[in-house]
């Protein structure tokens, strides 16, 4: 039976990716093959508080979900090297599966073979790409969603001299930053800006 020019309309519209949806932008559907966190991001900034905290709630909701968890769950196996992304470090870590739980399973770090117990959700099973970018290439200022621990980074300390380091943690309104000369500084994210380090 052919469908109506609103039913296939409506179709057509869930299939496209909710993130091509929002603000009723529409981006090609190779751009839509997978998750834009920069895009993202960039909404998020524009929704209200309300708006966010009602999110929260829905994505809690999905997260908390028997059967999507129990989905990821029967894609691992022990002793599988997998990528996860921790959300204090904003960034992806490379770990090995030892056991796996009702809701959690524990792995063992590659770099440092400490052992953790993370949940399933936070599995990157799909290897997507997680880094946040810049919005426009002239932005020079960063944020905490941009940082990862680890990242290199610049800033002026108080006498406008230059000063280089890296992230070692990511605080509510500063990032953490141990400069080359073996100091600690704590510096708001508007300060801060990439370095880009040299192979060589």
């Amino acid at each position: 039976m052919m469908q109506t020019g609103g039913s296939l309309a409506s179709a057509l519209e869930r299939s496209i990716p909710f993130w091509c949806r929002l603000s009723g932008r529409r981006r090609s559907p190779l751009s839509c093959d997978t998750m834009d966190y920069t895009f993202i991001i960039d909404e998020l900034r524009a929704a209200t508080l309300f708006d966010l905290f009602r999110l929260r709630a829905a994505i809690s909701q999905q997260l908390e979900d028997p059967e999507r968890i129990e989905q990821i769950r029967r894609r691992l196996r022990p002793g599988m090297p997998i990528s996860y992304f921790d959300e204090v470090q904003n960034r992806q870590i490379e770990a090995r599966v030892m056991e796996l739980h009702r809701t959690r399973l524990s792995v063992e770090h590659q770099h440092d073979k400490e052992r953790w117990s993370i949940p399933f959700y936070a599995v990157n099973v799909e290897g997507v790409e997680t880094d946040i970018r810049a919005a426009a290439p002239e932005q020079q200022a960063l944020d905490r969603s941009q940082l990862r621990v680890g990242d290199a980074v610049g800033f002026h300390d108080r006498q406008n001299q230059d000063k280089y380091g890296r992230v070692v943690a990511l605080n509510r309104k500063t990032a953490t930053i141990l400069t080359t000369d073996d100091q600690k500084w704590r510096v708001s994210y508007q300060f801060l800006f990439p370095v880009i380090e040299s192979n060589e």
